[in-house]
């Protein structure tokens, strides 16, 4: 299986199907109010702001993840997904790689992050990438259901 991760417009078909199958899956731990994810903007990704990543299995879109920056240093991982199917093949960790290697490139030296409290593949993907669990920032203070992480690049 050939995998590529490349940048790809936040709203062409192929993003939005791999989003909404992430918020689908979600869906089915989480209550509306305890969904973060939809809090991204096509505007944040803009050149120097962001960027949004597609992989791609011999061709398909597979999965996604995103940055955008919070501040002149920091940037917070996004919208991360992998089809189900094919999760545990290295995917999620080559988009994770690609969006370190973005954030260096727009002149962070900090990425953070929200994964929910069930998502036990994610905190093991992270905590593997040299992710350390931090206190909560910005809206997922006082969720119940957040855990968040930082690294520091």
């Amino acid at each position: 299986m050939n995998v590529t991760v490349d940048a790809e417009p936040f709203d062409t078909a192929d993003a939005q199907r791999l989003i909404a199958a992430l918020d689908a899956g979600l869906a089915n731990d989480y209550e509306p109010d305890q969904m973060f994810g939809r809090n991204l903007r096509a505007e944040q990704l803009a050149p120097g702001f962001g960027t949004f990543l597609v992989a791609r299995a011999d061709g398909t879109a597979v999965g996604c993840g995103a940055i955008r920056r919070l501040d002149p240093t920091t940037v917070e991982v996004k919208r991360m997904f992998v089809d189900p199917g094919l999760r545990g093949l290295g995917i999620a960790k080559k988009i994770l790689e690609q969006l370190e290697d973005n954030a260096r490139a727009l002149g962070a030296r900090r990425m953070v992050l929200e994964t929910g409290i069930y998502q036990t593949a994610a905190i093991g993907l992270y905590s593997a990438a040299g992710f350390k669990p931090i206190d909560c920032f910005g809206e997922y203070v006082g969720s119940s259901t957040s855990l968040c992480f930082e690294k520091q690049l």
